[in-house]
């Protein structure tokens, strides 16, 4: 009886030290994973970051419909971070970069910001903002490739993560040829930033070019990355990097 009852106790006492054990174990990989994350998007605890938005040309300044969920979905990462997020408006961010974080979304024809980015961070870069020809609005120019949008089929988002300043904090970007492209980059940078900063350093640069497949059907969900653009896009050539000037925007939803 007495052995018996031993042996339950010292049962008990070994499922307690390895659940305590197993707990000990995931609370440090989940630490050590929050840590990465955290440096990766340069959001230490409690940290201040801006969200800079772009507004609709054709309206009385509302932020588009898929902007705003791309706003969404960034706020829940920085929240996931533990640190905060101040939103500005594109022509209000008159501030510059490496002291905090930054989320700059929008093309070059709604955010101010993104086009003072893209000469300043991406002379080898090029986005057509003039309204004619029609075929040619939005169009990026990297390097000597050019990427047309095809509304609804095929349309293409530059996302990029570059440190400057003497902060180094990062600047991401989200400049995407139609509203709905944005938040396919957000989406893209929340589901696969693991692999990012593995491939990349928690402190690397990069420009990716990436294609949104048929958003008529599937929205924001299909996403293909085209190409590592880093290099063209950071190195001015002949086919200067500049941002073509224009009224004409970001394509129509």
């Amino acid at each position: 009886m007495y052995d018996d009852v031993l042996n339950i106790v010292l049962g008990v006492i070994a499922t307690g030290v390895s659940a305590g054990l197993g707990w000990v174990a995931r609370t440090a990989l989940w630490r050590r994973g929050l840590r990465r994350k955290q440096t990766f998007f340069g959001l230490p605890g409690n940290a201040e970051c801006l969200l800079v938005v772009n507004r609709d040309a054709g309206t009385d300044g509302a932020v588009r419909r898929f902007d705003v969920f791309a706003l969404l979905e960034l706020a829940a990462l920085i929240k996931d971070c533990g640190a905060h997020a101040r939103i500005v408006s594109h022509d209000s961010a008159q501030q510059g970069f490496g002291e905090r974080t930054e989320f700059c979304v929008g093309g070059p024809g709604s955010n101010r910001r993104m086009e003072a980015h893209l000469r300043t961070l991406l002379p080898g870069l090029s986005v057509s903002t003039a309204p004619e020809p029609v075929e040619d609005r939005a169009m990026f120019t990297i390097g000597s490739e050019r990427y047309r949008a095809d509304p609804g089929v095929s349309e293409y988002v530059l996302l990029g993560r570059l440190t400057a300043g003497e902060g180094r904090r990062p600047v991401f970007l989200f400049c995407g040829q139609r509203a709905i492209t944005n938040q396919a980059a957000t989406r893209y940078l929340v589901r696969h930033h693991e692999k990012l900063a593995r491939t990349y350093g928690a402190d690397g640069s990069f420009v990716l070019l990436l294609k949104v497949v048929n958003s008529e059907a599937y929205g924001p969900d299909v996403v293909e990355l085209v190409a590592d653009v880093t290099r063209a896009a950071r190195t001015a050539g002949e086919t200067a990097a500049y941002v073509t000037s224009g009224t004409g925007g970001n394509l129509p939803i």
